[in-house]
């Protein structure tokens, strides 16, 4: 799960470290047992910018292969609302800090980018690409 939150035309940011390097990403994260995909954006988003976020729209679903460990990554992005930061809030133990960063500033530090999963989503948002969140069944 990932999450895009853009505001003044900049995106919300992790800095997270990979490998001992520091690297940016959206809010993401792994879906817990006993909890819808929307939820899971959710917490991770609140785990590591310490944001509430309103998902609104599913971005798209991304699959990358990493050129070296061969790992297979499943990416679903949502893009939604920033309700509020709780900038008393503590940020997941892996995150350093976040940064609002523009699509400029992104491609600038491209090296930077966890995956290229970062501007994938990034893209298809600017290009107005949106899905509606009905998508999704939970069945229990």
């Amino acid at each position: 799960m990932a999450a895009i939150i853009e505001k003044d035309d900049r995106f919300l940011m992790v800095e997270e470290i990979d490998n001992a390097r520091p690297v940016y990403n959206q809010p993401a994260g792994h879906v817990e047992a006993n909890e819808s995909l929307l939820e899971a954006v959710m917490r991770e988003t609140l785990e590591e910018a310490a944001c509430y976020f309103q998902p609104e729209w599913l971005t798209g679903i991304y699959r990358w292969q990493h050129p070296v460990t061969h790992g297979i990554y499943l990416r679903h992005c949502f893009c939604g609302q920033l309700i509020r930061q709780d900038l008393q809030r503590q940020l997941d133990k892996s995150i350093l800090r976040t940064h609002w960063l523009s699509q400029k500033e992104l491609l600038q530090q491209a090296d930077k980018l966890r995956s290229p999963l970062v501007l994938a989503c990034i893209e298809d948002y600017l290009a107005g690409q949106r899905f509606p969140l009905s998508l999704y069944r939970d069945l229990d």
